[in-house]
């Protein structure tokens, strides 16, 4: 038994299918977005306070699907998290109280097949709406109406420009300085 046979075996169960468990699709959206934007850093880990990074603009990704692992009759109403934190962690060892969101863009994703069609770990069948964190509502949050009447979506290929677009409107700056 090696250990790269155990990572295989592993990597397998979880991203071998074409439906993914949230708490792992949300690693096949990031990579997706490092290959949309290559010139922004991706720094998502565990307890991060945001996912990618350029020039001290921090950006959070967020994602949602409307066809899950689990059975139902019922699709899955689509809506993210955008809920103010209380603080972050620096580093992951230290926490530093401040109440906000901890990013100046929300890249908020969305799958939206619902027949078996569905593939979580194909780029192109994703939808993404790039909004300034200033542009969010007050709300801890939102769903698929709301965000549409703030944002068009962009696929995968239109991304890049989609947030230059949203950054050249200078609305966005960053709050802190990059780690």
């Amino acid at each position: 038994m090696k250990r790269s046979d155990i990572v295989t075996l592993a990597s397998e169960a979880i991203f071998g299918k074409s439906l993914i468990m949230n708490v792992y699709r949300s690693i096949v959206v990031e990579a997706i977005i490092s290959r949309a934007l290559p010139d922004w850093t991706w720094c998502s880990s565990d307890y991060a306070s945001h996912d990618f990074e350029r020039n001290g603009i921090r950006l959070e990704v967020k994602q949602t699907a409307i066809r899950q692992t689990w059975s139902t009759t019922r699709l899955s109403r689509p809506s993210w998290d955008i809920a103010p934190r209380k603080g972050y962690w620096l580093d992951g060892k230290t926490w530093i109280p401040s109440p906000g969101r901890n990013a100046e863009l929300y890249l908020l994703g969305l799958h939206p097949i619902a027949d078996d069609t569905a593939d979580h770990r194909d780029p192109e069948q994703w939808r993404f709406f790039v909004i300034a964190t200033v542009d969010l509502p007050p709300t801890n949050r939102i769903g698929l109406r709301k965000v549409e009447q703030l944002a068009s979506f962009s696929s995968v290929k239109g991304l890049a420009a989609k947030i230059d677009e949203i950054l050249s409107q200078q609305r966005v700056t960053p709050t802190r300085e990059p780690f």
